[in-house]
């Protein structure tokens, strides 16, 4: 394979994409993922694409209860070796630069495994999340809705992962509620039983499949890391499902889990991808996007607007 995204074969051809496995790459001192070239980057993000808090963060964090920081997201970068924040910017592929590391990146791969395009290999919705974290902070433990090739750049970090194939960890009702509300999860001990346990280096990364369960924590020193992540047309379909069943049981109608009832959900893909299609350009303008996220996701979806006192003072 290529030297930016690589695993040994056996790993994909037994794991992929159902399982988790380490993989490493060729991103770490690429002059992009520095703190200089992340800094003009905060500044040419829309707000809602940049989240951050404390990054004395619990394992099994209350996502209504978490610590913030006293800093605006610049302040963050200049000063994130003593900051004590964690901070993630989203849909870093919205800047023609990152587009173009991230399909790079999973090009590799594609070609390795005998793809002529990111298309025919599956890789569709490309979307990048870099996280920049002080030493010592805490990703509760969550789960996310895609597929993800994790790398770390700069800094050492623990990543441990966890089996939820039979749902003992999260339910359908708590997915549900992580891909619509927020994605934060309770963590008990007896998961460690499932855990797959990662000390990352930079060079090194994990693939973590669509649904699993993990939580983060820096070392000893500041962490740059990067999610580089895509969604097949099966896992777009649950996940539209997922938000609709969300919407409709909001205004107090019952909802089977997505599969439970294949042509109902075909009626309901059919009329929310219809209004998705309508209210799509409208999702241009940041004010309309937060207003949105409040209507069909509930008035604890723009989170990450919170901010400490330096911010709201602006």
């Amino acid at each position: 394979m290529s030297t930016l995204l690589t695993a040994d074969e056996a790993a994909f051809e037994a794991l992929f994409p159902l399982k988790p496995f380490r993989i490493r790459h060729g991103l770490a001192g690429d002059a992009r993922l520095t703190l200089p070239a992340i800094l003009e980057l905060v500044k040419a993000m829309p707000r809602d694409r940049i989240e951050y808090n404390s990054g004395k963060a619990a394992v099994s964090q209350d996502p209504t209860t978490t610590p913030l920081v006293d800093l605006d997201p610049e302040e963050v970068i200049n000063k994130i070796e003593t900051a004590g924040a964690w901070m993630v910017l989203k849909r870093i592929e919205i800047h023609p630069t990152y587009k173009g590391l991230l399909e790079q990146a999973l090009m590799s791969v594609a070609t390795a495994r005998g793809h002529a395009s990111l298309k025919d290999a599956g890789f569709s919705d490309i979307q990048g999340f870099l996280f920049v974290s002080s030493p010592g902070s805490t990703t509760p433990f969550h789960l996310d809705s895609e597929d993800n090739f994790f790398v770390q750049i700069h800094g050492d970090k623990i990543f441990n992962v966890y089996d939820n194939q039979d749902h003992a960890i999260a339910s359908d009702d708590q997915i549900e509620h992580c891909i619509t509300k927020h994605r934060n999860l309770k963590f008990e001990d007896g998961y460690r039983a499932k855990e797959m346990h990662n000390d990352l280096k930079p060079g090194e990364g994990v693939f973590v499949p669509y649904l699993w369960p993990h939580w983060v924590r820096t070392k000893d020193t500041y962490s740059i890391s990067v999610a580089i992540t895509w969604k097949t047309k099966a896992v777009k379909r649950r996940n539209d499902l997922y938000v609709f069943n969300s919407l409709l049981r909001d205004r107090g109608l019952a909802q089977a889990a997505p599969g439970a009832r294949p042509l109902l959900d075909a009626v309901k893909l059919t009329a929310f991808r219809t209004i998705n299609a309508l209210v799509a350009p409208l999702r241009q303008s940041e004010a309309i996007r937060r207003v949105i996220r409040s209507i069909v996701l509930g008035r604890d979806a723009n989170y990450y607007y919170r901010a400490g006192k330096a911010e709201k003072a602006k």
